[in-house]
């Protein structure tokens, strides 16, 4: 018997010793929007170019939303990074751009707030994903997206 596409089982969540990973929910646009918001200057250099509405609520509910579809249609899966010591919102992590049949395969795109840099955690994560990628989805190779 074949185990259920991963977009059709419960949403994950991924535990490691310095982080948890779960996805984005509605009710986190505070927490989320702070830390982006102060790691602006930070975060800039290696993103795409911030839109004015950036940090605002209909935009938070736009990429909600679109998270949601993405993992719907099992193209994508995104996750918020907790620092487990704090309980705080550190950073987020995606695997996207995932593909089935030949391909088997996925990008991995990542953020971390500045005060959370330094720390490890995001090197945590990754492996996190990783294992998720490789055990769970079954992709045969990711690699790391800058855009």
């Amino acid at each position: 018997m074949f185990a259920l596409p991963f977009f059709r089982r419960d949403l994950p969540a991924l535990k490691g010793d310095k982080v948890t990973l779960r996805v984005p929910l509605t009710n986190d646009y505070r927490e989320w929007s702070a830390l982006r918001g102060e790691s602006r200057a930070f975060l800039e250099p290696w993103e795409p170019r911030w839109t004015p509405d950036e940090l605002d609520r209909t935009a938070w509910r736009l990429r909600i939303s679109r998270y949601r579809e993405d993992y719907a249609q099992g193209t994508a899966i995104a996750f918020f990074i907790f620092e487990k010591s704090s309980g705080k919102l550190a950073g987020g992590i995606t695997l996207g751009n995932i593909r089935h049949g030949v391909a088997q395969s996925g990008h991995i795109g990542y953020w971390i707030g500045e005060r959370y840099g330094g720390r490890g955690l995001m090197t945590e994560a990754v492996k996190l994903v990783s294992r998720f990628a490789f055990d769970t989805l079954r992709l045969h190779r990711i690699e790391a997206a800058c855009i």
